[in-house]
């Protein structure tokens, strides 16, 4: 079980298992427990960093400079590497970005839901924060006065940006203009309160897809498509594609996924799956509707005399602009079949001529984000915090969270709000819970249970808004969808810290926060 990066890379176990199931011809299952899965596992590299921005006193950064550490295993240099989108927030003038691996007597590193953004986008928040601060500058105006216009190392043009848009309804529904900005100012009895805020960015990917779609004459539809449901609903968005695409209602469309005998699809992850499965279900559903178009337009076909015209199809019915229609029963009488079957490729720009043959073999590619020669390709998003403080005990405590979210076509409005509102939470647990510490003596993990590995649960998360910002963009794939699975959680911790520095005046930058570092 499990998702969101923790099942992404391959491990020593996998490996081993596979070999023994091989050897064995039959089935092998490795069991480990909690206590073992810490040291068998990936985990969220450690990071360091140094930021150095110079900005006049009008606001405008004139230099911008990111440097990372990572901590990896002896054998593997994995990295993170997130200074490809902090070194293209915002308009910085010159750049400078170096990340050094660190090897270390550690198990290899992996992803963690944002696996690169996630910290190296807390450092930059903070740093951009503490120079709001400096310059005695509201930090949501700080970051407007230094929007780009395009990205800095490139000039490339970003293919949509709403992140002031982001900015200006999430402020709003946060009331951040009610805010003193004047450190510790705001309280409620023994309560201090801190208010803060910070950006949410991540690469819009996408990847080779395979889907195969049936239409029979009754208007059923069936959508196959080698993709894993993981708890995310894109079994929904792909029913939802191919019903509007083929003009049906969604009680007509059935999905199947999850078999290895099903047209294959990309890596169910990095935010892609939504954007991959779509494009693909819609070009064969696009397919199917020229074949319809053809049929129905053609001699003897019920629309015969329409076609020069665009055609339709919506609710059982090919419709001409001139006002003819007919049924697809009727179109498919014509035709003399009972169903229309097409499979198609998805290969998006950028793609190798191999890449779904790479797609059948278990390899997926990924194309987007600052990757693209003629624009870059990023969702965003602003988050704001509300922090209380006990005066006496520091205890922390976040009543009101809201996010602005602009990440293309949303597909479906309940699934993107709950996928936002995790990433929003595990952004609480990231800043103010999760750690494992590590015995340095014995090279163990110390905290292997859930007892003592803390993460959010009810009682910590309050009021939590999410607002999606409509946001249309052609140029990232035909289905005009931005990923959006990780975008919630990168810019949650920094906002946090924002927020505690505004009630406390303590510039925290170690995560968590916890109250030891407030007492001193």
């Amino acid at each position: 079980g499990g998702a969101f990066g923790s099942k992404g890379p391959m491990t020593p176990r996998t490996a081993i298992v596979a070999v023994a199931a091989k050897r064995l011809g039959r089935p092998v299952r490795c069991v480990t427990s909690r206590m073992q899965a810490f040291g068998t596992q990936t985990y969220r590299a450690e990071t360091r960093h140094r930021i150095r921005i110079g900005a006049g006193k009008d606001g405008r950064i004139t230099a911008f400079a990111h440097e990372g550490w990572e901590v990896t295993s002896r054998p593997d240099p994995y990295v993170v590497g997130g200074t490809s989108a902090t070194g293209r927030m915002y308009d910085y003038g010159s750049v400078l970005t170096h990340v050094s691996l660190v090897q270390a007597d550690r198990n290899t590193p992996g992803y963690m839901r944002s696996p690169p953004e996630t910290p190296y986008v807390y450092a930059l928040e903070n740093a951009m924060d503490e120079m709001a601060v400096a310059l005695g500058m509201d930090p949501v105006e700080f970051r407007r006065i230094n929007e780009p216009k395009a990205e800095p190392i490139g000039k490339k043009p970003f293919s949509s940006r709403s992140l002031i848009q982001c900015y200006e309804q999430a402020a709003n529904a946060f009331g951040w203009a009610k805010r003193d900005p004047k450190v510790g100012a705001m309280r409620d009895g023994d309560w201090l309160i801190g208010m803060g805020c910070a950006t949410a960015i991540y690469p819009t990917a996408v990847a080779p897809c395979a889907a195969r779609v049936r239409l029979t004459s009754d208007g059923d539809v069936r959508v196959q498509c080698g993709s894993h449901e993981i708890g995310t609903g894109v079994r929904t968005v792909a029913a939802q594609m191919a019903s509007e695409r083929l003009g049906v209602s969604i009680d007509k469309v059935t999905v199947e996924m999850g078999d290895s005998s099903l047209p294959p699809a990309p890596v169910s992850g990095g935010s892609i799956s939504t954007a991959s499965v779509c494009s693909a279900v819609l070009k064969a559903c696009d397919a199917i509707r020229a074949k319809l178009s053809a049929g129905a337009t053609a001699e003897g076909g019920p629309l015969a005399g329409s076609h020069n015209e665009e055609l339709d199809l919506d609710g059982g019915k090919l419709a001409a602009r001139g006002g003819a229609s007919a049924k697809i029963e009727d179109v498919f009488k014509a035709m003399q079949i009972g169903a229309i079957e097409e499979y198609a490729e998805f290969a998006p720009k950028g793609a190798t001529p191999e890449a779904v043959k790479k797609l059948y073999a278990g390899q997926s590619e990924f194309h987007g984000g600052d990757q693209d020669e003629d624009s870059v390709k990023y969702a965003f998003g602003a988050e704001f915090v509300e922090v209380r403080i006990n005066s006496y005990t520091r205890e922390i405590r976040v009543p009101r969270i809201v996010g602005a979210f602009a990440a293309g076509r949303i597909m479906n409005t309940r699934t993107a709000r709950s996928q936002l509102m995790g990433g929003m939470i595990w952004g609480i647990g990231q800043a103010l819970h999760e750690a494992t510490e590590v015995d340095r003596r014995y090279a163990r993990y110390v905290n292997r249970d859930l007892q003592d590995y803390l993460v959010p649960v009810n009682a910590d998360i309050r009021d939590l808004q999410v607002i999606l910002v409509p946001e249309v963009d052609h140029a990232v794939n035909p289905a005009g969808v931005k990923g959006l699975g990780e975008l919630g959680n990168v810019g949650t911790a920094a906002a946090v810290a924002s927020a505690v520095y505004h009630a406390t005046g303590k510039r925290i930058r170690d995560l968590p926060i916890r109250i030891d570092q407030l007492i001193a």
